[in-house]
């Protein structure tokens, strides 16, 4: 009896399928390259996960577009279809695009046959086409197996469908209407990402260092991210943040939870940004990592990150203004100046570039700490040009190669680049400038909003600082590009690898920087349009 009156008094959620169909698209294409990883032949699983990759990022994103205009909540209020879920989710999805790509390219590697007992040879008439990710991610760094494997002309297909698991969470974590639904998404993004970051194929020990740090850095933001929900719940009695919003309002007077609760999600929230002071894991895993997934991972994690932080102070916690937005600020200011004052300290191109992404989430930050419509839209417009200019730039990165076909990402060996691989060195170029903001490229727009909007907002020292660390940027920009254009290159200069993908990379996301800069009102109009909060 008592079982027929409780399922009489809860009744089954509804599901608005239609709703959800971007995440239900992607997580039904990670399921469908799990099976693929299965079932089908080994030869045919490289080409078949990667259209099964596009075609799933694809359709998804033509259902975001479908989905245009929609202010809805959707499974009981746990998932918000909004302007800014949605324009985010469309970023989201086109950096997706580009970083499949970027995995899926294969380069010309000279086969090594065996030859007689004990000896080999080297077949460079027929070169195997290899990936950036070790051929068995469960061999031993320079064991015989993975030698072996290597050989054989193995691939570590279970990239593809790794990474839409990870697309799948950073598409619901920037969209989700409650705190137990956001922590899920952590979570599903987050446990791919650090089985990807260890598995390059070159470096194996360094890319399985940078796999440990994430991994234990983050499974303690995690619970410090969970421990700020329960302290929320037990102040607002929900995990629902319109219903944590409504419960401040009520009882303004007793918020020390929510404020301990919001210090702890700040936490987790701020180590997925990369933002001071729990960005010590950032260069070392942004250069131990396959440069696709450092790309990746660059690009798509921040606008994930930023939007669901965008999505708490917003609609959780607005009432908690004026304690917040102090704190905001400091860990602004503090990312702005330690970012670019580290980049100008390393001699790798990856972590200056590491450096450099965390500069960035302090310029975010600025936008974050505005709290108006003017910074949301400020905010999506610049995780927008970001994105695609941190693809563009690391897909310059993994194209520069010493002769034993490592990367060559010190900086002394971008010596001369420009006068061997002029466009190579130029696009790059552009790429730099756009980080340091200069005029005429997407970055100069992104910083402009940023920094009008926290100027309208009465926060002009953080206009201040944030020029003034730009200035500092500008430096280790222009000084990577004095070093291509006019410094003799090193007595054994490295090669320019030239896939056709990758080159297609760098050149659409020149092309977007570029065009942002020159004509950057349709995106910053699409912005404003898009800066609607459903609760």
């Amino acid at each position: 009896m008592s079982t027929a009156v409780l399922a009489a008094t809860v009744p089954a959620p509804s599901i608005e399928y239609h709703l959800i169909l971007p995440m239900l698209l992607v997580f039904g294409a990670a399921v469908a390259g799990v099976l693929v990883e299965a079932f089908v032949p080994r030869p045919a699983r490289y080409v078949t996960q990667v259209a099964v990759a596009v075609l799933g990022l694809g359709t998804a994103l033509a259902a975001v577009i479908g989905l245009a205009g929609t202010s809805a909540t959707a499974i009981v209020d746990a998932v918000a279809i909004d302007g800014v879920g949605l324009f985010l989710q469309g970023t989201i999805l086109v950096v997706a695009l580009f970083g499949i790509a970027f995995m899926a390219e294969r380069r010309g590697q000279p086969i090594i046959r065996r030859s007689g007992p004990g000896t080999w040879t080297l077949d460079a008439a027929r070169p195997r086409l290899v990936d950036a990710f070790t051929p068995q991610a469960s061999a031993v760094p320079g064991s015989a197996a993975e030698r072996t494997a290597e050989r054989s002309g193995l691939a570590t297909t279970e990239v593809f469908p790794l990474t839409m698991l990870t697309v799948g969470g950073l598409l619901l974590f920037p969209a989700a209407n409650d705190l137990l639904t956001m922590f899920v998404a952590l979570e599903v993004l987050s446990l791919p990402l650090y089985l990807l970051c260890g598995l390059a194929r070159r470096q194996r020990l360094l890319s399985q260092e940078a796999a440990l740090k994430y991994f234990l850095l983050g499974a303690f933001s995690s619970a410090f991210f969970l421990y700020g929900v329960a302290l929320l719940y037990g102040q607002a009695g929900t995990v629902r943040l319109a219903g944590i919003s409504d419960a401040l309002i009520a009882h303004p007077s007793n918020a020390l939870l929510a404020l301990l609760g919001v210090a702890m999600l700040a936490v987790g929230l701020l180590f997925k940004i990369g933002a001071v002071p729990f960005q010590s894991w950032v260069p070392d895993v942004y250069q131990g990592a396959p440069t696709p997934v450092t790309a990746f991972m660059a690009a798509a994690t921040k606008i994930a990150a930023v939007g669901a932080l965008l999505r708490v102070i917003q609609i959780g916690v607005p009432s908690l203004r004026d304690d917040w937005r102090p704190v905001l600020a400091a860990v602004a200011i503090a990312t702005m100046a330690v970012g670019a004052v580290l980049a100008i300290t390393q001699t790798d191109v990856k972590r200056m570039l590491a450096y450099s992404s965390v500069a960035h989430a302090g310029f975010l930050m600025v936008g974050l700490t505005a709290a108006t419509d003017a910074g949301t839209a400020a905010i999506l417009f610049y995780l927008a040009a970001y994105g695609l200019g941190t693809i563009g730039a690391f897909a310059v990165v993994s194209l520069v190669r010493a002769p034993d076909g490592t990367e060559a990402t010190a900086l002394g060996q971008w010596a001369g680049l420009g006068r061997r691989s002029p466009w190579l060195a130029s696009l790059f170029a552009l790429f730099l400038l756009s980080f340091a903001g200069l005029p005429l490229t997407s970055g100069f727009v992104g910083k402009f909003a940023v920094f009008q909007a926290a100027a309208a907002d009465h926060a002009p020292y953080l206009v201040i600082v944030g020029v003034v660390c730009s200035a500092i940027a500008a430096f280790f920009y222009i000084r990577v590009i004095v070093l291509m254009f006019f410094t003799e290159p090193p007595a054994e200069p490295p090669m320019i690898v030239t896939p056709r993908l990758t080159w297609s990379i760098v050149l659409a996301a020149g092309a977007v920087t570029l065009a942002l800069g020159l004509f950057p009102q349709p995106l910053l109009d699409l912005a404003e349009n898009a800066a609607v909060f459903v609760r």
